[in-house]
């Protein structure tokens, strides 16, 4: 192992001392540092209590809604009796009616294509309104004439018509 020169020795000491220096220097920056930094987590801090608040007031409005909203809709009992019965529809094989629109319609009280092929026009407007779906759209979509057709068990002349 080398030992250090006398020459090595003083550039180190010099080294040692020239920090030393700079340091004591460069205190008030070390300040203007921890000034930003206590600064910068009072920010944080006051960001993650506003974000919790927000969280708070989100999950009380939730409750809220749950506690009000009703546990099944009003014709849920109706469509399940429906379907125990047998008297209950593919209503998804209707262009426009997906699973969800589906289960409205039942609870709606319209669980056979026939319940579908009778509808009038003021009972399409109610029936768009209760599902809130766009005005008409049981129209464009011909959902009677779908059901119509299905009911009377024409399903190759559906698929052809409807696709």
């Amino acid at each position: 192992m080398e030992m250090f020169t006398v020459n090595q020795w003083a550039i180190l000491g010099l080294v040692l001392v020239l920090g030393w220096l700079l340091g004591l220097m460069s205190r008030s920056g070390g300040r203007r540092w921890k000034r930003a930094y206590r600064e910068e987590l009072d920010a944080h801090r006051a960001y993650r209590a506003e974000t919790e608040a927000r969280i708070a007031a989100a999950n009380e409005r939730i409750a809220e809604l749950e506690r009000h909203a009703p546990a099944i809709g009003l014709g849920t009992g109706s469509a399940i009796g429906a379907a125990a019965r047998g008297r209950r529809d593919d209503l998804t094989r209707i262009r426009g009616i997906d699973g969800d629109t589906e289960l409205r319609l039942n609870e709606s009280g319209c669980s056979s294509f026939r319940d579908l092929a009778r509808l009038s026009r003021s009972d399409e407007a109610a029936l768009e309104g209760k599902l809130g779906l766009a005005p008409g759209r049981i129209e464009r979509e011909n959902w009677r004439d779908q059901a119509a057709l299905l009911a009377r068990g024409r399903i190759e002349e559906h698929h052809g018509a409807f696709g």
